[in-house]
Formats: C-alpha cells, sequence, structure tokens
C-alpha cells in the first residue's frame, strides 16, 4: 500500500515531486510508524466490518483500529469479538489488501484469546492498541502482546494509549510520565506509535471542546501534550512517534466565531467550493489542529470519522520547500555545522540545530511524499477525496 495509493498514477505524477513509498505490515517499525496517517477506529459489533474495511482502504485509509472499548457497550464485548473472528474470516476469503488493523482491548487476557482465535487470519492483524496506559496497566499488557506473538509467530506492534486521569492530574504526572518512560523503553522494539487520549482528559475535568477550538486551546490539555512530548518524544534516539488527538466533530453545527481557514489557497477554479464545503463541515478548526500537531512534535492522528481522513494525509505531505530545507541541511559537506540562506531565500538554515527537524522531514518525505512546486494543500486535498 501507500498513500494516495488510492487515486490515478497519472494524478499522482501530477501532484508529486517525490511519490509517497510502498509499505506493508511487514515493513520497518521506523516506516510504519511515520506512515500510520489518518488512523481510523470503528466499533468492532459493526456487522459489515469487512466490507468497511474494504471500502475505506479504498479511499486512501491505510491504517485502522478495530475498537472493543469506550466505542462499545460493555455487554456488547463478548459479541464484538466474535464479530472480529468472523470478519477477518471474510477479510481472509476476499484475498484483498487490506489496511495496517490494530484490536483495541480492555484488559491483557483479551489479546492471547483473540490471537488464538483468530487463527491463522491473525497474519492480517498488525497489533494491538492499548487503553489507558501507566506502568501499573502497561506491564500486563506488554507482557501478553510478548506471550501472543511467540504463540502465533508473527510480529505484532502496541499502541499505548495515554489517557488516564494519573498523566493528567499535575501532582501525579511526573511520576506516571516517568513510569510510562520506563515500560515503553522497556519494550521498545513492540511500540509503534504513543497514541493521546485527549477526549479522557477533558472528561476528567467536565470540559469538550467546541468546533472553533483545538485541543491546545483547552490549557489544561495543551499542558499534558507538551509534558508528554517533553519526556516521551524526544529527537536524541530515546523518542517515540505521538500521534495527534482524535478531533469529536463531522456534523454541521452552530458557528460563534468566524471561519479559521484563510481564503488565498481557494482563489482558483473550484476550490471556493472546497473551501465552503470544509468550512459547512466544521473542518477548518481540524486543519489548524493538525497544523499544530505537527509544531508540536506529534505525527499522525486519531480519526473517528471517514472525512477526517484526506486533510490529515493532505496536511503530511512534505512541501517541495521543506524537502529542499531538509537536503540542504544534511549535505554531507555540511557535516561541520555551518549557517545558510535556504534554496528559497526566505529563511536561515542552521545545520547543527536544524539536524533532527530535516531528518524527521525526509522520514515524513518519504511515506507522503513531496508536493510539486506548484501543488498545493487544496490539490493534494481535492485528490484524497476523489474515489
Amino acid at each position: 500500500m501507500r498513500h494516495f495509493g488510492h487515486i490515478a498514477p497519472a494524478a499522482r505524477k501530477g501532484l508529486f515531486f517525490q511519490e509517497p513509498c510502498e509499505f506493508g505490515s511487514d515493513s520497518s517499525a521506523r516506516v510504519l510508524s511515520a506512515a500510520l496517517g489518518a488512523t481510523l477506529y470503528s466499533p468492532a459489533t459493526r456487522p459489515r466490518l469487512a466490507d468497511d474495511v474494504i471500502k475505506q482502504a479504498g479511499r486512501g485509509v491505510v491504517s485502522m483500529v478495530l475498537c472493543l472499548e469506550d466505542s462499545i457497550d460493555d455487554s456488547e464485548v463478548a459479541g464484538a469479538e466474535e464479530n472480529l473472528v468472523r470478519q477477518f474470516a471474510d477479510l481472509d476469503a476476499r484475498g484483498v489488501e487490506v489496511p495496517l488493523l490494530f484490536i483495541r482491548v480492555r484488559e491483557p487476557d483479551q489479546i492471547a484469546d483473540l490471537v488464538h482465535r483468530l487463527g491463522d487470519t491473525v497474519r492480517m492483524l498488525s497489533g494491538f492498541v492499548l487503553p489507558k496506559f501507566t506502568e501499573e496497566r502497561g506491564v500486563p499488557f506488554m507482557e501478553a502482546l510478548t506471550n501472543a506473538e511467540k504463540a502465533c509467530g508473527r510480529r505484532l506492534f502496541a499502541m499505548p494509549v495515554l489517557e488516564s486521569p494519573e498523566l493528567l492530574y499535575l501532582e501525579t504526572r511526573g511520576e506516571t510520565l516517568q513510569g510510562i518512560a520506563r515500560t515503553v523503553d522497556k519494550y521498545r522494539d513492540r511500540v509503534l506509535a504513543l497514541r493521546l487520549g485527549v477526549t479522557d482528559f477533558c472528561s476528567a475535568y467536565g470540559l469538550r471542546r467546541a468546533p472553533d477550538m483545538t485541543a491546545y486551546d483547552v490549557q489544561i490539555v495543551g499542558a499534558v501534550i507538551a509534558d508528554v512530548v517533553n519526556v516521551l518524544g524526544r529527537a536524541d534516539g530515546t523518542g517515540f512517534t505521538i500521534t495527534g488527538p482524535v478531533w469529536e466533530y463531522f456534523r454541521l453545527q452552530e458557528r460563534m466565531f468566524k471561519p479559521q481557514l484563510r481564503r488565498s489557497p481557494f482563489l482558483e477554479g473550484r476550490a471556493e467550493e472546497l473551501r465552503t464545503a470544509l468550512i459547512e463541515h466544521d473542518l477548518d478548526g481540524l486543519l489548524r489542529e493538525i497544523e499544530l500537531d505537527r509544531a508540536n512534535g506529534l505525527l499522525g492522528k486519531t480519526c473517528i470519522h471517514p472525512s477526517h481522513v484526506a486533510p490529515v494525509h493532505a496536511l503530511s505531505v512534505v512541501s517541495h520547500e521543506e524537502y529542499s530545507d531538509a537536503q540542504d541541511i544534511l549535505r554531507p559537506e555540511r557535516g561541520g555545522g555551518g549557517v545558510m540562506r535556504s534554496a528559497y531565500t526566505n529563511k536561515m538554515n542552521e545545520v547543527k540545530p536544524h539536524r533532527a527537524w530535516a531528518e524527521r522531514t525526509l522520514l515524513r518525505a518519504e511515506v507522503f511524499g513531496v508536493a510539486r512546486q506548484d501543488a498545493g494543500f487544496v490539490e493534494l486535498l481535492a485528490a484524497g477525496l476523489a474515489e
């Protein structure tokens, strides 16, 4: 699979200076962690889940989470597990390529049980999402994953969700973060990415952000994100990929504030119609939050609606200017450091301080591609929306 692989090759050629690479469930963790993109959640109770997976793959989704936790009622868990086993068998019988599939469990014992019940179809499973992850809760999950991996003979990744009240509360945050850091470092080879559960953070204080506001506008949440990145997202080789929080809105709401989406990228052709559609569906706030995610060191995003996928992927593509800067910074002859004017002559590139940024940018370029100089967000979004 590849990002934008659902659009015609000729269209990709017109959009990309460097096309996204191909990858699969057996690719390196380095590539997969960067390539997760918009990870679409779906309740495991859906009766036509196999059809949903295939449909979303055809629309550009490359990673999905099939949820046995908060998205379903407690009384539905047993039926949802049975449904998952049936749906994996259905997918296997069709012999089609599927996105990276993860199951969000509730308890460690579910991991071994599901791996056993899936049988040979476990080869379509990339791993498990582990809720409310702390050191105390996380170690049993990781041990269960390790044992299940040995039992099925297949690499299985973990994606811990950082959403517990202990992580939110100021008096326990530091200790909780250090415990999480110890746990994920011990099992580093099995941790693909860390996911932020901002909805649970807000719940602890009875908060819910409006569609006009990003997670970063809720200061108590923004403070937690900053601390998580500080401890777990460092660029010195000790950090992990941390994904952006879920965007909850996908229906028309009464707007209190003016649209945040500026007009200038939308002035040609039918672009204004696209801008209007984005505003009407409250996706202008989503676009701003995606940009803030990346500015704060996050990559990828949890999504609960298919309409969020294309914007996440369009804004993940590396611009030609970013790519040019990153290449200049990482040229071998620049190994000793120094400062230079960018090829676009609009900024300073300082080799040593900007090296980590450049390395991350080239990894993102590998999996999401590099846009042509004349291809911007609007073109990429329009292409991503094509079916």
